[in-house]
């Protein structure tokens, strides 16, 4: 039969302090029993208050009683022990690790974490400690929240009542003795009601931050596909920019040295030129030597028949002195011819870099023709129209005249020096 017993209730072998077997169990006035070294712990705390209270049921001493040992308790306890028949274990300890709340009731170096906190006895319980509130009816009423370490921020400051009511022309949270007293009259709600009214505009303010965060975020996605997409066009317009300037160098490289090679080779012609005149000119001098000599020697003879019978021409005074002139002019004219030739070039490899890019036809404007060389060059880049004033030099201003065709926007026909032939050029079947 005592062995039925055990397996029925087996929690009353053990300390609801340490909850261990009791080994030299003692019992207080109360009825509830204890490890003698648990107890005494427990009241060795509250001896400057001099009220000594019972760890389960909270019932108070004064003053401190005496322990007995419960001889019966600890005869049962022996007989289970020599019997082998022992209690079930204790369910796993829940020790309070850093951050947690410790029961209040647990003693050691060692307190167990707190599962809730009664707010009319201001302290915390664990599992074990909890239980006389869910047992004795003296603690029904008590409210119970979860474990928390502010249990006096919950209390009134003038009245230790518990907070429940919130006064709104204060807007604060005081106790039912504060509603009779210096908030009498005033606005107040319980402190559940307020909170539901809270919560509602808190969930208002949620709906607002999120959408906020939502539209900046947006704009943030927005933000940055502008900036890759401005990105990729700088790189774009860099590698067009390359090919252009790679383009007009190969060019002008090219018609660099045709120009030098033309150059040279009427160097050569006009060198040649040149020595067959020097050649000419050294013989008329030599027979104008001669024919000075010849009419020295006439002037001075005293024969009259003589010197009336010798014929005297006048061709042998005029001589051939305009060919240095014309073959200069003639060199000069050639290099102006193949500068302009290059010049043009280049005008046609940037404008087809140009059609080749990005845009529209509509994106490039009418000129008139003007006689006055001011007037706008309307030129593509990169999808861009770019208007530039043209003011140019003399020498350039002599050697073309660019006209904007209006019924093409595109054709820019540029019209050589008359040394080039149309041929030559041939630009407005190449670039319309």
């Amino acid at each position: 039969m005592a062995q039925k017993g055990v397996l029925l209730d087996q929690d009353q072998f053990c300390c609801s302090v340490c909850l261990d077997l009791l080994k030299e169990p003692v019992t207080i006035p109360c009825g509830h029993s204890y490890f003698r070294s648990c107890i005494e712990d427990c009241w060795d705390q509250d001896v400057l208050k001099g009220v000594y209270s019972c760890p389960q049921c909270r019932e108070t001493f004064t003053p401190r009683p005496n322990l007995r040992k419960n001889n019966m308790l600890a005869e049962v306890v022996e007989k289970l022990k020599k019997t082998g028949v022992q209690a079930a274990p204790p369910p796993a300890l829940c020790y309070a690790g850093p951050g947690d709340v410790v029961c209040d009731f647990c003693t050691g170096t060692r307190k167990q974490k707190a599962l809730m906190s009664c707010l009319l006895c201001l302290a915390s319980y664990c599992e074990t400690h909890l239980q006389p509130h869910y047992e004795f009816p003296a603690f029904k009423k008590h409210k119970l929240v979860k474990a928390t370490a502010q249990l006096q921020e919950k209390i009134c400051s003038h009245h230790d009542k518990l907070l429940e009511v919130y006064c709104r022309t204060d807007q604060q949270c005081i106790c039912l003795l504060c509603v009779m007293d210096e908030h009498k009259g005033h606005d107040t709600v319980s402190a559940a009601a307020e909170r539901t009214e809270k919560q509602r505009q808190l969930g208002m303010s949620q709906q607002k931050v999120q959408q906020r965060f939502q539209e900046r975020e947006k704009e943030l996605k927005e933000l940055q596909q502008a900036v890759e997409s401005l990105k990729r066009s700088a790189q774009a317009a860099v590698e067009d920019s390359d090919q252009i300037f790679t383009e007009l160098i190969r060019s002008i490289e090219r018609r660099s040295s045709e120009v030098k090679e033309l150059i040279r080779a009427q160097e050569k012609a006009q060198v040649s030129q040149a020595e067959g005149l020097l050649e000419q000119l050294k013989q008329e001098i030599a027979e104008l030597r001669k024919r000075s000599t010849e009419l020295e020697q006439l002037s001075h003879t005293e024969d009259h028949i003589h010197f009336l019978r010798i014929p005297v021409s006048s061709h042998w005074t005029q001589t051939q002195h305009t060919h240095a002139s014309l073959c200069l002019k003639g060199t000069e004219s050639i290099i102006d011819q193949l500068v302009g030739s290059a010049l043009i070039d280049v005008f046609s490899v940037t404008w087809s870099c140009m059609e080749n890019g990005p845009g529209t036809k509509g994106q490039f404007r009418t000129s008139q023709p003007t006689t006055s060389w001011n007037h706008l060059l309307s030129t593509k880049v990169y999808g861009l129209v770019s208007q530039t004033q043209i003011n140019p030099s003399p020498g350039l201003k002599s050697m073309f005249n660019v006209d904007v065709q209006e019924t093409c926007p595109k054709c820019v026909i540029f019209h050589p020096p008359i040394l080039l032939s149309p041929a030559t050029l041939n630009l407005s079947s190449r670039w319309c």
